[in-house]
């Protein structure tokens, strides 16, 4: 782990290599798991307000789900998650035409009709991120149904923390972004003396 102020960064965030490659994945993470993605509690409510903008976008299971019960609910650790329907998928799932898993969201935003992207667990994803009592915690996500994005990013050469590019940027600001760039450049050096 490295310590960068209040975070303490997993080695993996340099040294594994991912890139999304939805074509094998068919977008697994969004349907499968124990729980739903996780949420900030100002995310909440930007999808309580927003829901009658992302709605037609949805199919109408997860309609019903959080007509029924909200969008969120809190996992066994407490935490606020994204609603799911009866088989396990986030209730903000469609599926495009290749029966890939999208995010209406997702859809909402880059029709214009939203300003928020989607949630940032899920744009962040493969980091989680977990809160210890005086630090943050981000780590790279081991799954078996990303094992096909681990193989193009190696194919690639794009590690973790460059492929999420975006969505770090997005969470922490462009300074920390740079922080990232320089510790991975400072590891490369470290191993290029082994």
């Amino acid at each position: 782990m490295i310590e960068l102020g209040d975070k303490l960064l997993s080695l993996d965030l340099f040294e594994k290599k991912f890139v999304c490659n939805l074509n094998a994945c068919k977008g697994a993470c969004c349907i499968e798991g124990d729980a739903g993605a996780p949420l900030e509690m100002e995310e909440i409510d930007v999808l309580e307000e927003s829901f009658d903008v992302i709605k037609p976008y949805m199919r109408q299971e997860g309609i019903d789900v959080i007509e029924k019960q909200g969008v969120f609910y809190m996992d066994e650790d407490n935490e606020p998650v994204t609603s799911l329907v009866e088989n396990g998928a986030c209730a903000f799932v469609y599926f495009d035409k290749n029966n890939s898993t999208k995010c209406s969201i997702e859809k909402a935003h880059s029709e214009g009709k939203l300003n928020f992207k989607k949630p940032i667990s899920c744009h962040l994803y493969p980091i989680r991120v977990s809160k210890l009592r005086n630090y943050e915690a981000v780590n790279f996500n081991h799954w078996d149904i990303c094992s096909d994005a681990c193989s193009l990013g190696n194919e690639l050469n794009v590690k973790v923390y460059s492929f999420l590019k975006e969505p770090i940027i997005r969470k922490w600001g462009e300074k920390f972004y740079s922080e990232l760039i320089q510790i991975s450049k400072e590891i490369e050096i470290e191993k290029s003396k082994k």
